[in-house]
Formats: structure tokens, C-alpha cells, sequence
């Protein structure tokens, strides 16, 4: 049956050049089932009752210059927005339907139900303004679910027109400029999908943290999705690479966290509401409410909706549990990151300054103000405000989630390779570090300047200081012979970066992954049956509740951070570094206590290379393996290169090489480059040799500095030794750089020196060095310091 009126019309009817006439909401979801259907895009039908029956409506009732006249007492006194948005809504209440539009709304209802009179309906408003087509309700106007019946249906509408005059829309029109009653209110009627008995939530064509513009975001709850949309719920997050889905041999999922699903809504039997908040079971926090098939259709029509509408979309979606389909239930445009300027690409100068309060180590370039809140655990999250200072005397990785929360990070101790550096430089926050005494000097509630833009040295100054911000062109960044790379670690921060023009990223940390996103000791999961440590046990199976294989855990885990890496910078190379903890570090992890040794000085004991094809670990390394095949072979990132870190004799490149040959990994086979670390005086010594097994080389200048000058880098007292730019070891990099050049290999640098002394990096240029890989912060300094030496 087909409904055609000038208040009711079938969203089948209806196209995006309908939003005068029934709203944004509306005139999408027609657009897409009459235009998207034919490309296996699922949306529930249903109509519209139209602007101009809101009109109707009011003239029906009298109601205009009612609400006139409450809006008056607003411009008088505006501190009595409740009381007047609460008589407006009121108005409502005693109110009838002009008969012709409720008999062509009960038709509509009925034609959707095939006749019947109780199929259970969404009602949602849908603000328009005929005269302001720009713009945004959003948001501010109720929606209800499960409605079932003509006389509920009604009711609902009813509340819908309501609505319009909740307090958030009145504000939101009287700080905008909007005249109230150039506003109407279209209803959508659509069908219900049941996925009360199974999920739902919302989706992103763009990555909204930071506009990647090559993700597709999916969260998801159990149950209805006003959990998801309301945020009162922790939900699933899936990230997938939108560039290979067109292979359907790949899986492109680059992120799949089972989040928390405390709570779930449902359809609710004899109460006053049709819906209801329960509780969900353990088996449901701990399981994912999509598997890889939904979530990659999911992210397919994600793509399909967003190259029909031409811009970045924000979609819901629902999935019925009794039919097992999926949905689109609602399509508007992203309005936040796809209008965003590029990000990260800018330079601080301070202006003014008060009284000098603390110094250290500066991470990054920027500077924040704000006020200074000090904690001592990371369990106070709930206590931090977001954009405050956090002050703290060390990290690790149970802070990162309040880490994201802050404007700056000062710490007592630490140094630039420190745990709270790492996370900064990533987040794009400005940290300063190994203060010494930061914890003692700055109390909570002060207000502070954080300045990391003077060089390597960072500053705490009394009170809010004045400073500029120039944004740098990304396209005016200076082209060099010289590749410059990235230094990454962190998953969650790796897309922030992806504007820079880096020619790839250097090193990636996988030691770092391991130790804060899957924080188990691999042999804890390899061999389980041999954990004595019943707390620990514990610790293991709330981890990895949501795979029945332990070991897999650990595989998907790491596989999905490394591709995240890889997905901010494809198709240009990423290499990727082995683990590389050592045995204190591997201690350190859930588990790790039972199965590493206590070594007098681990940064010369059990570490890279002499692990891999050890008995003591091979199995665990194995699990490294199968990661890299997964993020290579199925995922689909081919341009992830292995390094191997630490490797001191040529007997021992031999064995790692067929330890990884053993598990899928064969040099060569699939365009499988493998790298190995340039940081024992072995690998300079013998450099063609070792060219002969490698692909590249990559200089670690830390360990390097530090094994060629004897030097324990970690030593405080000796600190004033350490050296990247001594003569022995610039000697040495000269050296090594030629025989690799010799040998007809690549070799970079992924050491921080270039990092903190762009000096440091014109001699690398000057010794012909093919790459170097830098903190995302310093990128611009760097590579513009490149570009000079080269001119030269």
C-alpha cells in the first residue's frame, strides 16, 4: 500500500532533497533504501509524518501562540530556561491529532505491519528547518523504541513534537540565533530490528580520534543500541583498513577490543516503559558481540554509504538476533574530524613566563597550560579532569588511559626512552620527565605552563604563560634524497601521525605492544598447565575471556597492533622490530617471574637475537611469528619488514633465520624482507658478512654508543659520557654505513639521537646514510635540518 499525503510519507518515497519536508533523519534513511538497496544495503521501512503536519498539529491545537508567549519569559529572564521548556512541554500533554493526519498515520502503521495493528515501531524526531537547511538538530529531540499499537504510537509522536521544546533545543536555538518557530519536527515510524536478542551500535566511515580517513570505526553493545549512542555503556571496538576489502582473501580487521558490556536494553513485558536496562551475563562482557564476517560487511557498507553521500558518515546499525541480519538503522553526516584541519603539524613559541618551578627532560615540542593534579596510582582515573596536568612520579603501562586524558605529563623520574616519554611523544602530548623533585614542588590546583618547545631541556613555569602556535604546511615540508621515518610503539596513537610525510615507519616496537596491551608472558600462554601461581592464573583468564585458545590471544592481540602501525603508513614500509626486552622486563609481565632468569646486567645477557631458537623460548617466539604471518598473509600488510634486534655472531643470524623459516616466516617468500639491528661493534666488524643474511640494516645508536664506549646507558652517574656524537662511535657508523653500501644493502637509523639533536642527523647525511627514523615530534625539525645538509 502506498501512502501519499502531504503529512505522511514512505521513507521509500523520500530522498536526500527531502530534508524541508521531513528532516535529516528521514530523507537519509529513504535516500538509502532506494538508492543503496541494490547494493545488498539492509534498512528497516517505514515513513515519515511530515514538517507541515507538525503545523498542522499546532494550528489543530491552538499551540503557537501559546508557546509564544512562554518564549517571551525567556528573553525577560533566561535563568528560567527549566521552568519555561517545562510549561512549553506541558502544552502537549492535553493535545489531539487532526483526524485526517491520525487516520493516514494509522494507515502507514498498519500498511508497515502487513495489516496488523501491533508491530513494534522506533519513533524518532527528525528537527528540520525549511529556511535553514544547515542546520544541526542532532541529538537534542527524544526518539522511543519498541513502541507497539496505534494508541502508543500516537502518544509517542506526541512526545516527539514535545521534545522539540526539551531544554538542550531551546538552548541550543537561543545561542545559535535560530528563531524558534522557524523550527518544525518531522517523526520517523520505523520497524523494529529485534536486536534485543542480539546487538547493535554505531559506526564511522573516518577514524574520529584523529580523521584517518582509511578506517572504518564499529562499536558495539548488547542488546538495543541506545546504550552505545546514550555512552552508558563500555562497548566493542573494531577498527578495519577500508583499502582491503575489496580482496575478500583478506581479513583487514586492524583492531578488535571486547570491551566491558556491563549493561544491555531490551524489550521490557507489563511495565510502564516498552524498554529496559538488565545487566549482562559474564559469558556476554566477556564474549565480542560481532565476528570477523558482520564486522567486515559492516565496514563494506560503511564504505558503499559513504561514497553515495561523497563525504564521511556516522551510521547506526543493528543486528536482528532472530533472523541473524544486519542493519542500517540511521546515516548523517560526521561533522567533527572530516572538518578538522591537519593536525600535529605545528610550532610553539613562548611568549611570557612566571617563576621557574621544576626542569627536565622535555618530550616533545609544545607547550600546555593548566592546572596541575598529582596522583600516585592510576586507579584515581575517575578523580583526573580531563585536560589537567597529571604530575606523578613514574609510569607504566596501567596509566595510558589517563595519560590520554591530560593536556601535559610531568614526571619525577625517568629519562627520554622512559615509559611516560614513549606514551607522550605518541599521544602528541608535551611531557617532561626525570624532574627529580615535581611530586614535591607543584600542588594540585596550580596553575602551571609546561614548556617542551626550548630545546632538550623542559620547563615548569608559575602561572598561565602566553605562547603562539604557527601550523606548518605539510605540503611546504622540503623533499629529501634522505628518507625520514617514523619511531612508533603505540597502536592507539599510531593513526594520529598519519598526515606527516614520512616515508614509512623505522622501527616499531614490538616489545612495547606486548607489554601494554597483552601484558602476559608468552610462555605463560604456551605453557599454561605449568603457571603454579593461582593469582596469576586468575590474572591470565580475565585477560583472554574472550578466546577459547589462550594462545591466540596473544596472536590476534599483537597481529592487531602491528597492523594499525602498518595501516597509518601503507603502502610504505614499517619494519618491524622482534621483541626486545629483557629479562628483568620479561619478569615483569603476568606470568613472566616463573619462566626468566635473574641475570646480573640484562642489557647484556638473554636478550634479542639469542632467544628466538633458544629451548627456554622458542615457543614464545613462535607466537611472535604466527602474529607477523597473520598482519603479512591475512590481514594483507605485506609492507611490514622483520627486524632482528641484538644479534652478536653470525652463527646466531643463521639460527634465528631458520627458527623463523621453521614457523612461516621464510626470508624472501612473499616479498619478505628481514632486517637485523646494527648495535653490537659484531655487526660493524663483520657488516658484509652479516649483509650476506640480511636485507638491511637498521642502527640502534643507544646500545651501539653504549656497547662501543662501555658505557651502561641507564647509568646516572656516567651519564655525562654517553655519547652518540663521540668519535669512536660516529667512526663506527661511518664504517658500518659504507660496508653496507658496499654490499649493496639498505641501512637507517632508528636511534634517538636524530631525534633530540638534529646536528646528530646532518652527520648521518654527510656519511651517506639511506634513512633515519625519528619521534613523530621532531619529524619537521629533522627532516627541514636534512634538506639544509643535502643543499650543501
Amino acid at each position: 500500500m502506498t501512502i501519499e499525503s502531504p503529512y505522511v510519507m514512505q521513507f521509500a518515497a523520500t530522498r536526500n532533497t527531502d530534508v524541508g519536508r521531513v528532516g535529516g533523519k528521514n530523507a537519509s534513511l529513504g535516500e538509502m533504501i532506494s538508492q543503496l538497496k541494490k547494493q545488498g544495503i539492509r534498512v528497516p521501512d517505514g515513513f515519515a509524518i511530515t514538517a507541515q503536519a507538525y503545523w498542522a498539529f499546532l494550528e489543530h491545537n491552538a499551540l503557537k501562540e501559546r508557546i509564544e508567549k512562554a518564549l517571551a519569559k525567556l528573553k525577560q529572564d533566561k535563568s528560567n530556561l527549566g521552568a519555561v521548556g517545562k510549561a512549553i512541554r506541558d502544552l502537549f500533554k492535553a493535545t489531539e491529532f487532526p483526524e485526517q493526519i491520525r487516520q493516514e498515520l494509522f494507515a502507514a502503521y498498519r500498511a508497515l505491519g502487513k495489516g496488523k495493528r501491533t508491530v513494534a515501531v522506533a519513533v524518532r524526531s527528525s528537527a528540520t528547518a525549511e529556511d535553514l537547511p544547515d542546520a544541526s538538530f542532532a541529538g537534542q529531540q527524544e526518539s522511543f523504541l519498541n513502541i507497539t499499537g496505534e494508541t502508543s504510537l500516537i502518544e509517542a509522536c506526541r512526545r516527539c513534537y514535545a521534545s522539540l521544546f526539551t531544554d538542550r533545543a531551546i538552548a541550543y536555538r537561543e545561542n545559535n540565533g535560530f528563531k524558534h518557530m522557524d523550527v518544525a519536527l518531522s517523526v520517523g515510524v520505523q520497524t523494529m530490528v529485534r536486536s534485543d536478542k542480539a546487538g547493535a551500535g554505531v559506526m564511522f566511515s573516518i577514524d574520529t580520534e584523529t580523521g584517518f580517513p582509511d578506517a572504518v570505526l564499529i562499536n558495539a553493545a548488547w542488546g538495543l543500541g541506545e546504550a552505545v549512542v546514550q555512552g552508558t555503556v563500555d562497548p566493542d571496538e573494531y577498527m578495519v583498513y577500508k583499502p582491503f576489502l575489496a580482496n575478500k582473501r583478506r581479513v583487514p580487521i586492524i583492531e578488535k577490543s571486547c570491551g566491558k558490556k556491563a549493561e544491555k536494553v531490551i524489550y521490557s513485558k507489563g511495565n510502564a516503559s516498552p524498554i529496559a536496562t538488565r545487566r549482562t551475563t559474564k559469558k556476554e562482557q566477556s564474549s565480542f558481540v560481532l565476528d570477523d564476517k558482520d564486522i567486515l560487511q559492516l565496514a563494506r557498507w560503511a564504505c558503499s554509504i559513504e561514497k553515495h553521500y561523497g563525504r564521511a558518515m556516522d551510521m547506526e546499525w543493528a543486528k536482528d538476533g532472530i533472523s541473524g541480519e544486519l542493519f542500517i538503522v540511521q546515516a548523517r553526516p560526521e561533522t567533527v574530524q572530516s572538518r578538522k584541519e591537519a593536525s600535529g603539524l605545528q610550532r610553539f613559541s613562548l611568549k611570557s613566563k612566571g617563576k621557574l618551578l621544576a626542569q627536565g627532560y622535555s618530550v616533545g615540542d609544545a607547550i600546555a597550560v593548566g592546572k596541575v593534579f598529582r596522583l600516585d596510582s592510576p586507579d584515581e582515573i575517575e578523580r583526573f579532569p580531563k585536560g589537567a596536568i597529571l604530575v606523578t612520579s613514574n609510569t607504566d603501562p596501567d596509566w595510558v588511559p589517563l595519560m590520554k586524558r591530560a593536556a601535559a605529563i610531568i614526571t619525577d623520574h625517568g629519562g627520554r626512552t622512559s615509559h611516560a616519554a614513549i606514551v607522550s611523544r605518541e599521544l602528541g602530548l608535551p611531557a617532561i620527565v626525570g624532574c627529580s623533585d615535581a611530586t614535591q614542588v607543584l600542588k594540585t590546583g596550580q596553575e602551571i605552563t609546561v614548556s617542551c618547545a626550548e630545546g632538550e631541556e623542559g620547563f615548569v613555569y608559575s602561572g598561565i604563560g602566553e605562547f603562539s602556535v604557527a601550523s606548518i604546511d605539510a605540503q611546504k615540508i622540503p623533499q629529501t634524497r634522505t628518507k625520514v621515518m617514523l619511531n612508533l610503539a603505540n597502536p592507539a596513537a599510531a593513526l594520529r601521525w598519519w598526515r606527516l610525510p614520512a616515508d614509512g615507519i623505522g622501527l616499531a616496537r614490538m616489545e612495547f605492544m606486548i607489554n601494554n596491551i597483552i601484558k602476559i608472558h608468552p610462555l605463560a600462554l604456551t605453557r599454561a598447565a605449568e603457571v603454579r601461581s593461582a593469582k596469576v592464573r586468575k590474572q591470565i583468564a580475565d585477560l583472554t575471556a574472550s578466546y577459547a585458545d589462550k594462545e591466540q590471544y596473544f596472536v590476534d592481540t599483537l597481529a592487531h597492533g602491528v597492523a594499525k602501525i602498518a595501516a597509518a603508513s601503507y603502502p610504505h614500509p614499517v619494519i618491524l622490530r622482534m621483541s626486545d626486552f629483557k629479562s628483568n622486563e620479561y619478569a615483569n609481565l603476568i606470568g613472566g617471574q616463573q619462566f626468566e632468569p635473574q641475570e646480573a646486567n640484562p642489557m647484556i645477557g638473554w636478550r634479542g637475537a639469542s632467544r628466538y631458537y633458544s629451548e627456554d623460548y622458542r615457543d614464545g617466539f613462535a607466537l611472535e611469528c604466527r602474529a607477523v604471518r597473520k598482519v603479512r598473509e591475512e590481514i594483507g600488510f605485506d609492507n611490514v619488514i622483520v627486524m632482528i634486534p641484538f644479534c652478536r655472531t653470525l652463527d646466531e643470524a643463521d639460527k634465528v633465520l631458520k627458527e623463523m623459516g621453521r614457523n612461516g616466516l621464510k626470508r624472501g617468500k612473499s616479498g619478505l624482507e628481514v632486517y637485523v639491528m646494527c648495535e653490537v661493534p659484531s655487526n660493524v666488524i663483520l657488516a658484509r658478512e652479516f649483509a650476506q643474511r640480511f636485507d638491511g640494516f637498521s642502527i640502534g645508536s643507544n646500545d651501539l654508543t653504549q656497547l662501543t664506549l662501555g658505557i651502561d646507558r641507564d647509568s646516572e652517574r656516567l651519564a655525562s659520557l654517553f655519547s652518540e656524537e663521540d668519535g669512536a662511535v660516529i667512526a663506527s657508523i661511518e664504517q658500518v654505513i659504507a660496508k653496507v653500501h658496499r654490499a649493496g644493502r639498505k641501512i637507517g637509523l632508528c636511534g634517538q639521537a636524530p631525534s633530540n639533536r638534529p646536528a646528530f642527523a646532518r652527520l648521518l647525511v654527510k656519511a651517506d646514510i639511506d634513512s633515519v627514523s625519528v619521534t613523530p615530534d621532531s619529524f619537521v625539525g629533522v627532516k627541514q635540518s636534512i634538506a639544509k645538509q643535502e643543499r650543501k
